[in-house]
């Protein structure tokens, strides 16, 4: 049952081939065989998930159930979850117990579905590649001494081995994609405002967005359309209807206009994963897509940009964190100031540090100017580039990430070159786009992303488009080595 797609699973579950308690012990079992090694939960919700199923057995036998119902997944440990731990990987929430549920889970939960667990991720989701979780690594199921990337490094590496067939994640600069292609799965991130944001611990408030990894652009389609829609409690949500992404998966892609950015290309770019991005679009070429090269000159400077805006939101966001209220308090204080200061000290990790010190400095009285604003103007050049584009192509693809999953510890003591690995995808962050990675195969044994960049609302362009190109080739059914 674990290697079985979402549409086989609604099958399974409708024609009593298994039951939904069935599936999620199925899973269950795969966790407590498997997570030992990976590391890919922080906390594991077994009974809950059972309790789900019965529930959700019984809605299947009366006929009350939904496209979802019956089947697992795991949430980040970012999103708010009532009753259980929702620690954002750090010391900070280590004991925090939410006291109601995000939007999201809240939806899925009425969807009919059964939550696994919450996956590990880096702390706050500052991170490309989940080292930086309080509670240690998780690692590449493809290569255990290498990083499934991050920052939702968890929920890609449990989709990746099977663990479930489903999970929640965020993105805030690549944290969906980038872990996506380092894991060989599909990883979607929807417009800004398109998924609801309430009760999603905040990193970064206009960039973080919530999304989906599966196996497959259908598996995707179906998580996402039950995720979508407005909400009240979000301010930044969009009233907008959401399409029928199942629905378009079968339409033809051909005549669909796709650019190649001759920036995505550069020097940067390892060659195997060049070499698997142009075998892709060499794909969609044979499928009637037109190929056209097209330019978004402030690309490069994505990673200066996001590396002003996200950590001035950051240390906005974070100052909430003081040992009062909730979250990790320091013992045996002096006093208030030194609460404060201890609690922050040893509640936070080194890269969170690191991004509040920045955030801080470029927001201070004689640097915002220098900084902050220069940032925000730039910002919004990058969106203009990806619109100015957009008038010629549907659709933009590349490579999702400039290599291949590095091995663990390699990039800890080189902030810079970590945050390197996103030079592809925070731009696309800083315009508020949908966008999408799926494998399209290997190099040196490891797993190659293409990215898929799509204009305002058009996610079900993107699956479309990743659901034909996953019809004409088998990179997303592959299972990582030595995970039966």
């Amino acid at each position: 049952m674990h290697d079985k797609s979402v549409s086989d699973l609604q099958r399974g579950l409708r024609t009593g081939e298994f039951s939904s308690v069935e599936l999620v012990e199925t899973c269950l079992a795969r966790i407590e065989a498997l997570d030992g090694r990976l590391n890919s939960l922080i906390t594991v919700t077994g009974e809950r998930a059972l309790v789900q199923a019965r529930a959700a057995d019984k809605r299947l036998a009366t006929g009350d159930a939904g496209p979802l119902t019956g089947i697992p997944l795991m949430h980040k440990d970012i999103l708010c979850t009532r009753g259980v731990r929702t620690s954002c990987g750090s010391r900070m929430l280590d004991n925090f117990i939410a006291p109601y549920d995000a939007t999201v889970v809240e939806r899925l939960d009425a969807a009919g579905m059964c939550m696994l667990g919450k996956t590990n991720m880096d702390e706050f989701a500052m991170g490309s590649s989940t080292e930086s979780s309080y509670y240690g690594p998780t690692r590449n199921p493809w290569s255990l001494d290498r990083v499934p990337g991050g920052s939702s490094g968890g929920s890609a590496a449990a989709v990746a081995a099977r663990l479930s067939p489903l999970a929640t994640c965020t993105d805030t600069g690549g944290s969906i994609r980038q872990p996506a292609a380092m894991c060989g799965i599909t990883g979607i991130k929807p417009t800004y405002g398109r998924v609801s944001r309430y009760g999603l611990v905040a990193f970064a408030s206009s960039l973080d967005q919530g999304g989906v990894m599966a196996r497959s652009a259908e598996d995707a389609a179906f998580l996402l359309a039950a995720m979508a829609g407005f909400d009240a409690r979000d301010s930044t949500s969009i009233e907008r209807p959401v399409e029928d992404y199942p629905a378009v998966l079968s339409d033809s892609v051909a005549g669909l206009r796709i650019g190649i950015p001759k920036e995505y290309f550069d020097q940067g770019l390892e060659s195997g994963v060049a070499e698997r991005v142009q075998e892709a679009l060499a794909e969609f070429e044979r499928l009637g897509a037109v190929i056209t090269d097209v330019s978004l000159p402030h690309a490069p400077l994505s990673i200066p940009t996001y590396y002003v805006v996200a950590p001035a939101e950051c240390s906005s966001n974070l100052s909430r964190y003081d040992g009062v209220r909730f979250g990790y308090r320091a013992e045996n204080a002096s006093d208030l100031l030194d609460m404060y200061k201890r609690s922050r000290s040893e509640g936070f990790g080194a890269e969170v540090k690191r991004r509040i010190m920045v955030g801080t400095y470029v927001l201070s009285a004689g640097y915002y100017d220098a900084y902050y604003l220069k940032a925000q103007k730039l910002r919004r050049r990058i969106s203009e580039d990806f619109q100015k584009a957009f008038e010629r192509v549907d659709v933009i693809m590349g490579p999702t990430t400039p290599g291949t999953a590095f091995k663990l510890g390699e990039k800890t003591d080189d902030p810079i070159s970590m945050y390197l690995c996103d030079v592809y995808t925070t731009g696309v962050n800083l315009a508020g786009l949908p966008a999408a990675s799926i494998p399209v195969g290997f190099t040196d044994g490891l797993p190659v992303g293409l990215h898929l960049v799509g204009n305002y609302f058009q996610e079900a362009r993107l699956l479309n488009a990743a659901h034909q190109y996953q019809q004409a080739s088998d990179w997303h059914l592959r299972m990582p080595r030595g995970i039966a």
